[in-house]
């Protein structure tokens, strides 16, 4: 319940802040309360994830792409999401959230948070994911960004979210396969 009036913050609060551009980061500064806390009394793992999807909802707002696609019966979805930890976030900590897109291939969008103090980041989550329409159809992710104004191809992806994209869909065929 608590993440959901984070939610409504972020929500009401982006819309009253500026436009961002599609290739544009977008970041806000959030603070580790004590229901963020696990029992090394730091942020808990789990809880890192659901700060990166206020970022997304931050980035959708701001784009404009909220709106939109929200206007067409499109939702979005997570399909996979990555953490890299390399520094705790303490009690009462602040930290900035900073979310940008990365850019997308023919079914996925692929997100990246930065978790900061000062210029130091604490953690990075990766995510792609996908919108799905009312009828279950996936609209592709240059349809998506078109919305927004991107009219052109992907931005080049950074070799890490390339192997850690093919290890995914990798895990995925293992999966269906049964093993």
């Amino acid at each position: 319940m608590v993440m959901m009036f984070r939610f409504v913050r972020v929500w009401w609060i982006s819309r009253m802040r500026g436009r961002i551009a599609a290739d544009e980061p977008s970041s806000f500064s959030m603070r580790v309360w004590l229901n963020d806390l696990d029992f090394n009394v730091h942020m808990n793992n789990g809880r890192y994830f659901s700060a990166a999807d206020l970022g997304r909802l931050d980035w959708w707002v701001r784009s404009g792409l909220w709106h939109k696609t929200l206007a067409r019966g499109w939702r979005p979805m997570a399909g996979d999401a990555d953490a890299r930890f390399s520094r705790e976030l303490k009690p009462f900590q602040k930290y900035r959230l900073q979310t940008r897109m990365l850019g997308w291939n023919a079914k996925w969008i692929f997100a990246e948070h930065r978790f900061a103090v000062g210029e130091r980041v604490h953690a990075v989550i990766l995510v792609r994911y996908l919108f799905v329409a009312r009828d279950g159809s996936r609209p592709a992710p240059a349809e998506v960004m078109a919305l927004i104004g991107w009219n052109g191809p992907s931005p080049p992806l950074p070799e890490f979210v390339e192997l850690w994209h093919r290890g995914q869909d990798s895990l995925s065929a293992e999966l269906r396969a049964g093993r």
